[in-house]
């Protein structure tokens, strides 16, 4: 049985991945190669199944790696049904292995490989703007749009409708005037920061690191803020309104406001784009989770230390979120495939870069990657989780 392919992700360090930094237009161009296009094409020797797995020879490294899905192309014959999307099982600088039904034998053709996108679409742009949607009609397709003229941030909207790039209909926020930030980088320079991005075909998480220069581990362990886009995995039957937004509400670059792994002020960076019940008008709304709400993910002390003293455990909460306070409302319902973790230590243990981990229990079907969150001037404080195995939904 193939893997599921539905949940994409990608990392800075891979091969040819585009460079996020202190200049205008840098973050479209990452979320052009995510979301729409796909980077770092990568020409194959030759391919050979053996023992129902693919390996596909090449020379020198590619942007694939272990677990990662890569879309395939150029296979022709009876092995033509492998083009598309494939889960990665292994990646080395000379071959890239994962899990096919086919007989034992080698595949024909001009093969070639990609990271895959996500599939989404670019339905409007000018110079540093860009407009995605989600293509999936199980989906809000709420509007996102990216204004990335800025050198050190860009300032991102949330739209139920849109006529072209600068036009639309109940954009939000309206608080802070012109959108939530995404930051890039603490100061202008061309020189890159450590990204992580993973999503579905109805969501994604966008990770950055704004003072690591290569990776968190190698600049000092900086955590990074982690902001979604896409529809919430709701408890309310057709929600059609269900849409996320979250972001910082100011200029500071370390301002974490809006990160789904650390908690800072009640409503302060999370948007809905309706209440349930279909109320016309975004709605700021609060997070909730098995742990201290008020605690960043890994460094909440509710279930002890990690690893769990009776099982060497690691302990995962969904996140959840209300229509406004939690109190008065209750969970509307979860963030697609992010945990938090309401234990401590966790950072010491997995570092603050994108780590790869088997998980346990009900998770141990799942492989999760853990990033550093809690401070973006200094150390990482904790560790959030995002499920790169899928489904989400």
């Amino acid at each position: 049985m193939t893997a599921s392919t539905s949940v994409k992700w990608a990392v800075s360090s891979m091969v040819g991945a585009p460079t996020l930094n202190g200049t205008a237009g840098s973050l479209i161009a990452v979320l052009d190669a995510f979301l729409v296009n796909g980077f770092g094409t990568k020409a194959v020797d030759s391919a050979q199944v053996t023992g129902g797995v693919c390996r596909l020879a090449i020379t020198g490294a590619s942007a694939a790696v272990d677990h990662c899905v890569i879309q395939l192309a150029g296979v022709t014959g009876s092995g033509a049904v492998l083009n598309g999307l494939q889960r990665v099982k292994t990646a080395t600088a000379n071959y890239v292995e994962f899990p096919c039904d086919l007989p034992d034998g080698p595949l024909t053709g001009t093969i070639t490989f990609k990271i895959a996108p996500l599939g989404w679409e670019k339905v409007f742009s000018k110079t540093n703007v860009a407009v995605y949607r989600s293509t999936d009609p199980a989906g809000t397709r709420a509007y996102c749009r990216v204004d990335d003229s800025n050198a050190l941030y860009a300032r991102v909207t949330m739209y139920e409708s849109m006529s072209d790039v600068d036009t639309g209909v109940a954009a939000a926020p309206t608080s802070p005037a012109g959108g939530f930030y995404w930051h890039k980088r603490s100061a202008a320079a061309a020189t890159g920061v450590y990204w992580v991005l993973r999503g579905d075909s109805r969501g994604f998480y966008l990770s950055v690191a704004p003072q690591a220069a290569t990776s968190p581990a190698t600049s000092g362990g900086y955590g990074l803020y982690t902001h979604y886009a896409g529809d919430l995995n709701s408890y309310r039957s057709g929600d059609a309104w269900c849409a996320v937004l979250t972001g910082a509400v100011s200029t500071n670059y370390a301002d974490l406001s809006g990160c789904v792994f650390t908690a800072n002020g009640v409503t302060g960076g999370l948007l809905l784009q309706r209440m349930s019940a279909g109320l016309a008008g975004a709605q700021a709304v609060s997070r909730a989770v098995t742990g201290n709400t008020a605690a960043t993910s890994g460094n909440d002390a509710t279930l002890g230390a990690y690893p769990s003293r009776p099982d060497n455990g690691l302990r995962l909460s969904p996140i959840m979120l209300s229509d406004g306070a939690m109190a008065n409302f209750g969970p509307r319902g979860e963030l697609p495939g992010a945990y938090h973790c309401p234990q401590t230590g966790v950072v010491a243990a997995m570092g603050a870069d994108a780590f790869l981990t088997q998980g346990q229990g009900s998770y141990s079907s799942r492989r999760l990657q853990s990033v550093g969150c809690g401070s973006l001037s200094s150390a990482a404080l904790g560790c959030g989780f995002i499920d790169i195995t899928g489904p989400w939904r």
